[in-house]
């Protein structure tokens, strides 16, 4: 990796935590919370400045890798401070302080959807087609070769079967499917195969793989699609990339809902730096086919992590958005807030649970990156 595209993957980073704050900020303006300080970076101020119109704070810090909004009271563990000062934050309706808080995560989802629709816009929609996969190359000694299966054929029906496209579900690709049916010691599977402008049929016996836990037939493959990209209207491209983000969405909560019920995935969950490293490489690598694949694939991981940091702030874990929130709640409907001292301390606990964690996961991929 290059320095350039650590720095651009710092920088996402940094846009996306300054951009979820900015929701806290601006949602806290319209509702006439008074703001302490609002700062973008962390570490080391750069530059600071004060307006006296609200008498909040502004930084810039070193390191543009997150940033904050602070509110007066804000986990005040004594209490004395939401007593006395009228800027509180805790002095507000509970309605004023939820629309603040919402906002956080709820920008983070505007701007992934903004960043979608503008990749859609530019690149346009994929109106591609499936065509039969193509064989790259043919292991020696495999089922294909013993078959006399070669390199540049095209795989087009198993047993009859068109190996054309994917699943209805869209989850696997047909060959895949039809060759993983093969049942040990049942019949040879027949391959209709297409070398130039001839029709072959072979047949072969595809084997077990214990490492991948299905049925090969030993060749490699493009899948056959073809990608085919249109121009849309601005309305299509906003639509295309709202249904890009609800996907994304939906896939992030299935993983964390995996992650929280079976531990599946704990293995390959990372920190700041493994993040870092994912942007960097993903970016470096699509840069060496184009700039535009580069744009094409910095814009998709933005968007993805920007859904992901909105999601997981929603998600009620002491010291996130989300357990605000359902303090908030419980006030609404007790018509009596939880006594400050009680959820200062909730939400400190929850800072250093995830101190804690973000602390493991870092060593975590800094020992990875030198694996």
């Amino acid at each position: 990796m290059t320095a350039f595209y650590v720095l651009a993957a710092i920088v996402m980073l940094g846009v996306m935590v300054t951009v979820h704050e900015a929701g806290h900020f601006f949602a806290a303006r319209l509702t006439g919370i008074p703001v302490k300080e609002f700062s973008i970076g962390m570490g080391p101020k750069l530059l600071s400045w004060k307006r006296k119109k609200h008498e909040t704070q502004f930084s810039i810090r070193l390191i543009p890798a997150g940033g904050y909004c602070m509110f007066y009271g804000e986990d005040d563990t004594e209490g004395k401070e939401a007593k006395e000062d009228p800027r509180s934050i805790g002095k507000f309706a509970p309605w004023r302080r939820m629309v603040t808080i919402f906002m956080g995560p709820a920008m983070n989802f505007v701007l992934a959807l903004i960043v979608a629709a503008v990749l859609f816009g530019i690149v346009g929609e994929d109106k591609g087609y499936f065509i039969a996969p193509k064989i790259l190359s043919v292991e020696a000694g495999s089922p294909a070769e013993q078959a006399g299966v070669l390199p540049g054929d095209s795989l087009e029906t198993v047993n009859g079967q068109s190996a054309v496209g994917v699943t209805e579900d869209g989850t696997a690709w047909n060959l895949t499917v039809l060759i993983n049916s093969y049942v040990e010691g049942g019949e040879p599977l027949t391959l209709g195969v297409r070398r130039g402008e001839e029709l072959l049929s072979v047949q072969l016996l595809p084997r077990f793989s214990e490492a991948e836990k299905r049925y090969l037939i030993g060749v490699s493959l493009n899948p056959g699609y073809v990608p085919v990209y249109t121009s849309v209207s601005v309305f299509r491209a906003v639509q295309l990339g709202a249904d890009y983000c609800v996907q994304a969405a939906g896939a992030i909560i299935e993983a964390l809902r995996n992650l929280i019920t079976t531990g599946a995935g704990l293995d390959q969950t990372s920190g700041p730096v493994g993040i870092v490293k994912l942007i960097a490489e993903e970016t470096e690598k699509s840069a060496a086919e184009s700039a535009l694949d580069a744009f094409v694939t910095y814009g998709r991981l933005l968007v993805l992590i920007s859904v992901n940091l909105g999601l997981f702030n929603l998600i009620p874990i002491p010291g996130l958005d989300g357990s605000r929130l359902v303090f908030l709640l419980i006030e609404a409907i007790r018509r009596k807030p939880v006594p400050q001292k009680v959820e200062a301390y909730v939400h400190m606990a929850g800072y250093v649970l995830l101190f804690g964690f973000m602390i493991v996961m870092t060593c975590k991929d800094v020992l990875n990156i030198f694996r």
